[in-house]
């Protein structure tokens, strides 16, 4: 694309028989019924707003270039409006921070958006550049719904299997602290927050009111839909899983506490005499008994012991040890 004054990271014509061939005429061009091209751009790129505001509707533009987007598939006068999500599997970066793909479909164009790297668009341009490119845009449009929702499904699955072993060391006494467990409930809860309205945006592109799908494709939508609402209902028992596992650490903290606050309370009861006593004993002052008995220390002593084992022993008549 010599003539653009923004450069897309791929361009694509691809035809109904899946020929490909690398876009370097003035966009648009005219595309033959059936056909259709794909531009793919960095929203990073501080040439991309002006080009996509001349080129584009400005409800096309303004849903490309918005800083914050939410899953969703509306159709308009022009085409379509699509927003999806994905885990971030860039390196350094957390998964549940998911990343957006906007795309705006028209028939025989399909105008994509992303500010990080997304693997399912890779994965893409990959079969492209191979020769099995997706040979509609409905076929295109089944791919990257399913190259999202298959590594959405991959994440749940490992934070699915983490809850396992945290489940195993909640109940083992030697690992009292879960130091993940609150690390992955608010793991869970971003992802769930992107996840829940992709899958009705899902729904509402498998319908095929928005954007008309030949039989196949929509059979692969309803595969990825149904895999995609798998995976967010998962993600809800995992999420269960660890507020569970969170209680019973809540409650063995309690219990914990509970007993200690009882073994306290019972030393402080049976040395309350005691101390009544020795306070008594060390006032200083004239007339206390033993002052000048060779063996009051003993007396003493053996009266505070005495003392101690009777309160002992009725404790453990009222069974309070």
């Amino acid at each position: 694309m010599t003539d653009q004054s923004v450069t897309p990271i791929n361009a694509y014509d691809i035809t109904r028989d899946g020929t490909v061939q690398t876009v370097t005429s003035t966009w648009p061009s005219c595309i033959s019924a059936g056909d259709y091209r794909w531009l793919h751009f960095d929203l990073t790129d501080p040439k991309f707003t002006n080009w996509a505001e001349d080129r584009l509707p400005r409800v096309a533009a303004k849903a490309l270039l918005q800083s914050e987007t939410r899953p969703r598939c509306e159709a308009t006068d022009d085409g379509m409006i699509l927003n999806l999500r994905g885990v971030n599997l860039n390196a350094g970066a957390e998964v549940e921070d998911m990343i957006s793909v906007r795309l705006w479909v028209t028939d025989g164009l399909i105008v994509s958006a992303r500010r990080h790297r997304i693997y399912a668009i890779d994965a893409i341009r990959a079969d492209i550049d191979a020769g099995h490119p997706p040979k509609s845009i409905a076929a295109f449009l089944a791919a990257l719904t399913f190259g999202l929702t298959k590594r959405i499904e991959k994440v749940s699955v490992g934070l699915e299997e983490d809850t396992d072993t945290l489940e195993d060391m909640s109940f083992d006494d030697k690992n009292p602290a879960l130091e993940n467990l609150s690390d992955m409930r608010q793991t869970i809860i971003k992802i769930r927050r992107f996840v829940r309205p992709q899958a009705e945006a899902l729904l509402v592109l498998g319908e095929g009111n928005v954007w008309p799908l030949e039989p196949l494709d929509a059979s692969h939508l309803r595969e990825t839909i149904n895999r995609n609402q798998r995976t967010l209902e998962e993600l809800d028992a995992t999420s269960d899983r660890l507020s569970a596992i969170q209680q019973h650490q809540d409650a063995k903290a309690a219990t914990a506490l509970g007993r200690n606050t009882y073994v306290l309370s019972i030393i402080a009861a049976i040395f309350l005499p005691l101390g009544f006593l020795t306070g008594l004993f060390g006032i200083n002052v004239g007339g206390m008994p033993l002052i000048s008995s060779d063996v009051g220390f003993w007396v003493v002593s053996g009266a505070c012991l005495t003392i101690g084992i009777g309160v002992m022993l009725v404790f453990r008549f009222l069974r309070w040890l």
